[in-house]
């Protein structure tokens, strides 16, 4: 599974993503706040009617009935899985007491968790951490809370709060929670290839894994394990070609779906990522991020495959 990024997992990176192999790409977080729907940022991510594959959309707050009113409301528009983000650690969400911070009022979880489930008739799963910090990982609880709930899958990042996304995941924990409950447990954090997210499947003995930061420039990711998984061989690399036009048309989708001016700067960050692993990628990152027109972008792009061709 693509795990939900804000800024990251849009409507484009998601479509790409599950065209690559990814079972299922959640979309980015949605505020349960209905004052902030009219904003362009909002607009765009109630928007799932063109999405491919299963639409499942991650909302956040932590009042109750906003959050079942959220639920509802991009269930109308479209979405078939309502997925609670409990897992954030940003600390503009978690001084809300929302994201990760919710970990740590269980009896606010309940009330949460019950609240969306009876407002939708699709499933609801729930996208949390270890726990708050080192001496409160509470992630069995929460789970067993989920389970009781009606929660139909859980996301387990092997992270607490604290840790933000230092140092390394641990899956002990996703291992734990995974004994304690029967639902679907899918582990997450730090799976970047396909022999770790193999270990990490036989280890903990998770039903699935999400990949939110591995998949970045490497939408391919989602083939690569599958292949693994299915025949213990490694897939070929993807071709400078395939490169080439995966990259290409990423960069189309983004301009046609942010428009020119919003749909460049987005392009930016992306091919910033798709470049990590080239040795002239440093250098033509600096000339790609000064450009201003999506023109001027995808004839940079050409020019660069072709140099390196």
């Amino acid at each position: 599974m693509l795990a939900p990024m804000a800024g990251i997992t849009d409507q484009p990176f998601r479509n790409l993503c599950c065209r690559m192999g990814a079972g299922l790409a959640v979309s980015e977080m949605v505020s349960s706040n209905p004052k902030v729907w009219k904003t362009d940022k909002s607009k765009r991510r109630l928007v799932h009617d063109d999405t491919v594959g299963i639409r499942s959309v991650q909302i956040a707050g932590s009042d109750p009935e906003e959050l079942a009113f959220a639920a509802k409301i991009n269930a109308d528009n479209g979405a078939q899985i309502i997925d609670i983000n409990m897992g954030c650690p940003a600390k503009k969400v978690n001084k809300k007491l929302a994201g990760s911070a919710l970990l740590k009022e269980p009896s606010l979880v309940k009330e949460i968790v019950n609240s969306v489930v009876d407002a939708v008739d699709i499933p609801v799963t729930l996208k949390i951490r270890t726990g708050w910090c080192e001496n409160t990982r509470n992630g069995i609880e929460i789970a067993k809370i989920a389970e009781e709930s009606g929660i139909q899958s859980l996301v387990v990042h092997g992270r607490t709060r604290n840790d933000f996304y230092k140092g390394n995941a641990e899956y002990d924990t996703i291992k734990a929670i995974k004994a304690s409950v029967s639902i679907p447990v899918v582990a997450n954090g730090d799976i970047t290839t396909a022999e770790k997210a193999k270990q990490v499947l036989n280890y903990t003995g998770a039903d699935a894994i999400m990949i939110g930061r591995g998949a970045q420039g490497r939408p391919w990711i989602f083939r690569e394990i599958n292949h693994f998984l299915a025949t213990g061989q490694h897939l070929a690399a993807p071709s400078l070609e395939e490169v080439r036009s995966i990259v290409i048309e990423h960069v189309k989708d983004l301009h046609r779906f942010y428009g020119e001016f919003m749909g460049v700067r987005f392009a930016r960050k992306h091919v910033s990522w798709y470049m990590q692993t080239h040795e002239q990628g440093k250098a033509f990152r600096s000339i790609f991020n000064a450009l201003e027109q999506p023109t001027e972008q995808l004839g940079a792009l050409n020019m660069y495959f072709d140099n390196l061709t």
